[in-house]
């Protein structure tokens, strides 16, 4: 457990995670949770049913110190790519926390801090305060593309979240992008060229 080492030292401990990098549409959503020391029953969220993920996600809002969200638009994906938007994102997300972290614990994300960090790669499997950010971040990430789907329903985000599903490619192929869609990534990019033709 990564937080134990920053738990035995006295120290309040956020685990920072993101949904939605690889979309190629909707927001970059990150979320940071604060845990009490102990044991938790948290598993990363991609390991989980979207059922088990809203079980698991009103156990730690009830259970949590402390959690924050933040999110950028596509369009912010698009001016700062993908890695700069998923790091304010993040930032939005620690500046969201009712309770001041002093140490963090992230998915391979080295964040600008001078908090003590630990990023490995894969660290949802190894914190369960990281674990509880990326079910979090995926819930409401999630929930954010149902209600896109409302707006642009022809697109069927409600199915596949903007990821690049072959139903997704097909719809974009004949439809062209939507606002919500990161024109710089590149199936989208080519989807517009091959429109615009």
């Amino acid at each position: 457990m990564l937080e134990r080492k920053f738990w035995r030292q006295g120290l309040r401990v956020a685990g920072v995670d993101e949904a939605g990098r690889g979309a190629l549409a909707g927001p970059v959503v990150a979320a940071a949770v604060m845990l009490r020391p102990g044991r938790h029953p948290y598993r990363d969220s991609k390991a989980l049913s979207p059922r088990q993920r809203e079980l698991l996600l009103d156990h730690l809002l009830e259970r949590a110190l402390a959690w924050g969200v933040g999110a950028c638009p596509a369009a912010m994906v698009d001016r700062m790519g993908v890695l700069g938007a998923t790091h304010c994102a993040a930032r939005r997300a620690l500046a969201r926390l009712r309770v001041t972290p002093q140490a963090l614990v992230t998915d391979y994300l080295f964040l600008e801090t001078e908090l003590p960090l630990e990023a490995p790669a894969r660290a949802e499997a190894q914190s369960p305060s990281v674990a509880a950010a990326s079910i979090l971040a995926k819930v409401v990430r999630d929930r954010i593309m149902i209600g896109l789907h409302h707006r642009f329903p022809e697109y069927g985000f409600d199915r596949h979240k903007g990821y690049g599903t072959a139903e997704h490619l097909a719809r974009l192929a004949v439809l062209g992008p939507c606002p919500e869609h990161r024109r710089r990534f590149a199936p989208v990019a080519q989807t517009r060229l091959w429109n615009e033709a």
